[in-house]
């Protein structure tokens, strides 16, 4: 009978794409602020307060780039930092004046943008607010009587309401300005963009030490979130989709290999610069790999990835071997070394999904009871890993309190069971007595469903490739023809072209938000043809100017099930 621990691995995921418009600066969207004020503090806050926590933290390049840019322009230049909405806050109200209906329409939708069971409703007096604002939107008449003092103390609460929940109970600064609830000054404007700004800067610090300390290791993913397997080749879908519809006209993504090398590459060279050393590991965008994406990965000297257990099962399957053990690590035999850990989906999406309406001491039973029953039923031989990986910033809005009461106790519980124990994958693998089987074979696939359907075979995302295959063909005409430093330019803005967010909303997973971010790559898109200095093709101009995008009805309420719980757009 073994003594030995189940070991258990929590994995935290963070990434945002990029927001900002390449040319203009503006930053169309302010998700990466309000996820750091909420979510990556609050994170981070947990593990610093839990003596025995263990956990991964998976950083996307393109977040931790946009993270500085939040912390430098903060601290530097407040008020011309390219973020509407953080400079209206600043400023206390419209930059144009209190007639400016457009700026003031602006504001107050961008202000509901937020979960009204536990972010709007939890608070009285941005209840109130909220309430009022629902009344002027359905009654434009009604901004007659709208003035400073209300902007003012509505864009205080939306951004009050956004702080984690960690914030709110150690920041004195915010407690006096929750405590104050109406009245607000431009002084108290400026502090709280002050509190924002600090927050901010104290994000990528906070996980350094965190690891220093031992309690996390921090992983990538390629620069720009891409999809790697498909910028390697399209085909690689139908292992998985046999007759799903490709993009291209029957040919691959152009120089597809060398852009997929570029995201590995600049990835680990970004992180680096943060965290001053290379990462050990990668968390592939949405868990997705294929064979050539991992021989890809494996020259890196990685020491391991991670996926999701359908791309575990398809592969199996199609080796025609039965078993499939998702709590054990797997090794593709031509990637050297390198580890495969596989979500247990189940577990995964219990955190994801379920838990948020229960209470958390019930939700923390069932997971422990859910783990202990795998840790009997493996209590001889080698005791395996549960790999329960998931974003970290996306489900929390869903849980009253933004999580903590589910969150404060969960490393403890898992640490202190005999017969569980927290590690991370390097830990795993560094004690060097894990089982680990080898696959012959990789099956290309993601986390969800073990498929590429979320980013390849809809009509309208195969039309984005479409138009990111135009704008390579295009770089690849024009780069020779610039300077170094345009070069170098060019070349990054074509990474965020790639990104996989501009292929996710498009089509079947959200109409409304789909042509939200469809707009927002074409704005990625004309960027690099200006940087080509190409005029854009005819068409390729968005239909929402960024304004009308920030405020667009595609960033009202949204239910958790439309949105794969990825929480807000792009989140």
């Amino acid at each position: 009978m073994s003594c030995k621990p189940l070991r258990v691995v929590l994995g935290w995921h963070m990434h945002q794409p990029s927001y900002q418009d390449p040319v203009q600066r503006k930053i169309h969207l302010p998700w990466t602020y309000l996820h750091a004020i909420k979510d990556y503090s609050d994170m981070a806050n947990h593990l610093r307060a839990q003596p025995e926590a263990r956990a991964v933290i998976n950083f996307s390049p393109v977040l931790l780039i946009q993270l500085k840019y939040y912390g430098e322009h903060l601290a530097q230049d407040p008020e011309g930092l390219e973020d509407p909405l953080l400079r209206a806050l600043y400023t206390g109200g419209p930059s144009g004046g209190i007639k400016n209906n457009e700026e003031i329409f602006f504001i107050i939708r961008c202000c509901l943008r937020a979960n009204s069971e536990h972010m709007i409703k939890r608070f009285p007096a941005f209840e109130r607010l909220a309430g009022l604002a629902g009344k002027i939107l359905k009654d434009p008449t009604l901004l007659t009587y709208v003035n400073r003092h209300y902007l003012t103390d509505l864009l205080m609460w939306y951004h009050l309401a956004w702080c984690g929940e960690t914030i709110r109970r150690q920041e004195p600064r915010v407690q006096r300005l929750i405590r104050k609830e109406q009245g607000y000054s431009r002084a108290d404007c400026r502090r709280m963009v002050s509190i924002i700004g600090k927050i901010i800067q104290d994000v990528i610090p906070a996980y350094r030490e965190l690891e220093a300390q031992g309690k996390v290791e921090l992983s990538f993913s390629p620069y720009s979130h891409a999809m790697l397997p498909l910028l390697i080749n399209f085909n690689s879908a139908r292992e998985s989709m046999p007759d799903t519809p490709l993009p291209g006209s029957g040919s691959n993504y152009p120089g597809g290999e060398d852009r997929a090398m570029f995201q590995i590459r600049e990835g680990i060279k970004c992180f680096t610069e943060f965290f001053g050393h290379a990462p050990l590991g990668c968390w592939p965008s949405e868990g997705g790999i294929s064979e050539a994406a991992l021989i890809m990965l494996g020259r890196f000297g990685l020491k391991w990835v991670a996926s999701g257990r359908g791309v575990l099962q398809n592969s199996l399957a199609n080796q025609n071997r039965g078993e499939h053990d998702v709590h054990k690590p797997y090794r593709y035999d031509k990637s050297g070394d390198m580890a495969c850990f596989f979500r247990d989906d189940g577990l995964s999406d219990l955190i994801g999904f379920t838990y948020k309406d229960w209470h958390a001491e019930d939700a923390l039973n069932n997971l422990i009871s859910h783990l202990d029953e795998i840790a009997v039923a493996r209590a001889e031989g080698d005791p395996g890993v549960v790999t329960i990986f998931l974003d970290g910033e996306n489900a929390w809005e869903y849980y009253p309190a933004n999580g903590y009461y589910f969150l404060s106790q969960l490393y403890e519980r898992i640490a202190q069971h005999p017969r569980l124990r927290l590690t991370t994958f390097h830990e795993c693998l560094e004690a060097g007595q894990m089982e680990i089987n080898t696959l012959s074979r990789i099956t290309a696939g993601s986390w969800i469903c073990g498929t590429f359907s979320t980013w390849v075979g809809h009509a309208e995302k195969n039309a984005a490739w479409n138009l990111l295959i135009e704008a390579k063909r295009a770089f690849d005409r024009e780069i020779h023809y610039l300077k170094p430093e345009q070069q170098r330019m060019a070349t990054r803005q074509l990474a965020i072209c790639e990104g996989s967010d501009w292929f996710w909303w498009p089509g079947d997973n959200s109409a409304k938000h789909g042509k939200v971010f469809a707009d927002l790559f074409r704005h990625q898109l004309m960027g690099l043809y200006h940087m080509l200095n190409l005029t854009s093709p005819a068409g390729l101009t968005p239909a929402l100017d960024s304004d009308k995008m920030m405020e667009s009805n595609g960033f009202e309420a949204t239910t958790q099930e439309e949105v794969m719980h990825r929480g807000e757009p792009g989140s």
